[in-house]
């Protein structure tokens, strides 16, 4: 796209975002090879100051939430989590069919991420954390979070939580799984 009105508004918009954006290239930089992910997270909230960091987790990921919790407050950095099935409501009350259910017939809580990003605004976060939400619920909580957002592990049930393998093995092992 050769539009350069699009390059000249986005220019104006990165000078609202400056020292943020800058941050992620001296993080990039520092860490390039070298850190995790969420290391490189660590580092940005202290190059950042940020102060109040909020974490949207799955349910599924109740053990990494806490786990990474402990790692934050080993480098002083306090999490405000929100578990995705917040507010504890049947599915059949956010119109999911009762057979969408992975137990019909049964009582099973609808994950809540725009409840997630309020309870998060609401906390005032000034950085979010993704940490496994579903397709689609990951893109409602961007959507109605008011601090930024990075996302530490994106939720893949047959990779062990490493999509990028299914791209990889797409000629093979994955053909049939990625309906090739």
């Amino acid at each position: 796209m050769n539009d350069g009105s699009i390059y000249e508004e986005a220019a104006l918009l990165l000078e609202k975002h400056r020292e943020f954006f800058v941050n992620c290239s001296v993080i990039e930089k520092k860490g390039y090879g070298v850190w995790p992910r969420a290391r490189e997270i660590i580092e940005f909230i202290k190059a950042m100051n940020f102060k109040r960091i909020g974490l949207a987790f799955c349910s599924g990921f109740q053990r990494e939430a806490k786990m990474l919790s402990e790692i934050f407050k080993e480098h002083g950095i306090e999490l405000i989590g929100v578990m995705c099935k917040t507010g504890g409501t049947d599915k059949s009350v956010a119109g999911i069919p009762e057979e969408c259910k992975l137990k019909p017939g049964h009582f099973e809580a609808h994950c809540n991420p725009i409840a997630q990003a309020l309870v998060l605004n609401k906390e005032e976060t000034e950085f979010n954390i993704i940490l496994g939400l579903c397709v689609g619920h990951d893109s409602l909580f961007m959507k109605y979070s008011e601090a930024l957002c990075t996302t530490l592990v994106t939720k893949d049930r047959v990779t062990g939580h490493n999509p990028v393998a299914a791209l990889y093995l797409k000629d093979s092992y994955m053909k049939s799984k990625l309906g090739l």
